[in-house]
């Protein structure tokens, strides 16, 4: 069925700016932009929607999230917002009563902040004791590189004083000795623990992964993207398309320790392709941690330390191995890289395999770097030059920022997200939530790269604010391009895929410090509707 959409404000996301008066919309395909009258003389027997003023957009494109995740911590106990240890072991508590869970579950908990915690510490071993000393209890820091396993836990996993740290990742340990005090730090220390209470939680992963669409959906994104899968979740992933699930599109990057390549060609059939809503979309590795967590890696020490400054995920030799596989078997690869030594390492790394495997940025590689937090301006000259995208994280400068003061100083905290430098420099830049870290709500985001608000009201990195439009680009066509999907989603384009949203206000017009409180009031996949707000 033809539909037309009138009456309201249309922003098609072009460098022209148009704003057309009517769409027109064709067996999900956008068929015509323009005049009303000139729309229903193109369709035939069109269903005709009356925006009533409000405004009609191209639906948001998810530039780095994890999906899967999002499905996985919607059944575990939410420590967000959490003030204290008592506060931690109360929610524990209450949600191992709640869930009636008895010998042989375990509790997990996602979402506490020690910077946030009246003891400004994490917790250890003996706090998540108190929960429970007779099952695995687990809690997962809001970053998603750190966490806290109890005594059961530690025993299951086989964590003891002879546990070595391996690369990248590394345990807690009491103090004067090589006791494990329940913490782990970076994805091989977690794993070790992640593994032995994954498996004690029940539910039904394909149940989790539709609520996990619907929460994206309800914020206009469309297109949403699965940044670090496992086997186990292309697993669920596949059998959710098969059945028809997904209603958004899912873009799946498969970390490079989970064998890809065999991944590839057991979903070959994904590769570069939708398949049912479902696209493999290349590979992904990480190079260090977490700048909040203080695991980042940076080329200057952290504020009130002599020579730390985070740490490598992995020796550049390796990293350029990844590289050169991925140019070979023609896969676009991202790196998660937080602190500016691990963007050094990303940068030098592929001008290194570009030049042993004899491509060149004409090559339209696409290779993205996840997060840049403190990435810096000399190193956005080398992006640019490889054609190397800026996924940034600029919510971080509202949720962390005052941390990031404290944790870098003002003349790199100022700097982080440096969205404004990377525009100039001409680079096509998109903008992510990493959920679960943060909800992915796009107009936050906007909000937060236009006004550089911290929690505590700083404004943090003035020079780096960019205007409405240009936000709105980062998270519509040039999420695209970083998908490949720029020929097909991101504008109101005649022949693309009609992915829209409807606001309750147009960005554009609304001052810039309400620009959080608008309001998605209808999303379409194709011209179906498939989120309306009650």
């Amino acid at each position: 069925m033809d539909k037309i959409y009138y009456n309201g404000d249309i922003l098609t996301m072009e460098d022209t700016r148009t704003e057309p008066e009517a769409v027109l919309i064709s067996d999900g395909i956008i068929a015509f932009t323009g005049s009303l009258k000139e729309a229903v003389r193109a369709a035939h027997q069109p269903e005709m929607t009356d925006l009533n003023g409000k405004t009609l957009m191209p639906a948001f494109i998810d530039g780095h999230s994890h999906i899967s995740l999002v499905a996985q911590f919607s059944q575990f106990a939410d420590l967000s917002g959490c003030e204290s240890f008592a506060d931690i072991k109360m929610r524990l508590t209450a949600f191992q009563k709640e869930k009636k869970i008895g010998d042989g579950g375990a509790v997990i908990g996602v979402g506490y902040d020690h910077n946030f915690l009246d003891e400004k510490k994490h917790p250890d071993k003996n706090v998540l004791d108190e929960v429970s000393d007779q099952i695995p209890v687990f809690v997962l820091h809001a970053s998603g590189h750190m966490g806290v396993g109890n005594s059961v836990l530690l025993k299951e996993a086989g964590i003891d004083a002879s546990a070595p740290d391996m690369e990248g990742s590394r345990f807690g340990r009491i103090p004067g000795s090589m006791e494990p005090d329940g913490y782990a730090e970076e994805t091989k220390a977690l794993n070790l623990l992640l593994a032995r209470v994954y498996a004690k939680i029940p539910g039904d992963p394909k149940a989790q992964i539709e609520k996990a669409q619907e929460l994206y959906l309800s914020h206009g994104i469309t297109t949403i993207q699965d940044g670090a899968a496992s086997g186990q979740d292309m697993e669920t992933l596949f059998e959710a398309a098969k059945e028809g699930l997904l209603k958004a599109d899912v873009v799946s990057y498969v970390l490079v320790g989970e064998e890809p390549e065999k991944l590839e060609q057991e979903y070959a059939e994904l590769k570069k392709a939708y398949w049912n809503h479902l696209k493999l979309g290349g590979r992904k590795v990480i190079l260090d941690g977490s700048p909040q967590g203080k695991t980042a890696w940076l080329s200057k020490p952290y504020v009130g330390e002599e020579e730390y400054r985070g740490y490598p995920a992995m020796e550049q030799e390796k990293v350029q191995t990844y590289i050169r596989n991925a140019i070979e078997n023609g896969v676009q690869i991202l790196a998660h890289c937080n602190g500016d030594a691990a963007a050094q390492q990303w940068i030098d790394s592929f001008e290194k395999a570009m030049e042993q495997c004899g491509v060149s940025k004409e090559d339209n590689l696409r290779p993205v770097m996840i997060h840049c937090q403190t990435v810096r301006k000399d190193q956005l000259l080398r992006m640019k030059n490889i054609g190397m995208i800026p996924s940034m994280f600029v919510d971080h400068v509202y949720y962390w920022g005052d941390i990031h003061l404290k944790n870098l100083g003002e003349e790199r905290a100022e700097a982080i997200s440096p969205a404004k430098s990377a525009f100039e420099q001409g680079l096509c830049v998109n903008f992510h939530q990493d959920s679960p870290v943060v909800p992915p709500d796009m107009l936050h985001t906007v909000w937060c790269a236009v006004n550089r608000v911290t929690r505590e009201g700083k404004i943090l990195g003035e020079e780096e604010r960019v205007d409405v439009f240009e936000a709105l680009k980062a998270v519509t066509i040039n999420g695209a391009y970083a998908h490949f999907e720029e020929d097909k989603k991101g504008s109101i384009t005649e022949g693309k895929l009609a992915d829209l949203v409807i606001l309750d206000r147009n960005p554009l017009k609304t001052p810039v410090s309400e620009l959080k409180d608008i309001k998605v009031t209808e999303t379409l996949k194709e011209g179906e509707t498939v989120y309306r707000k009650c």
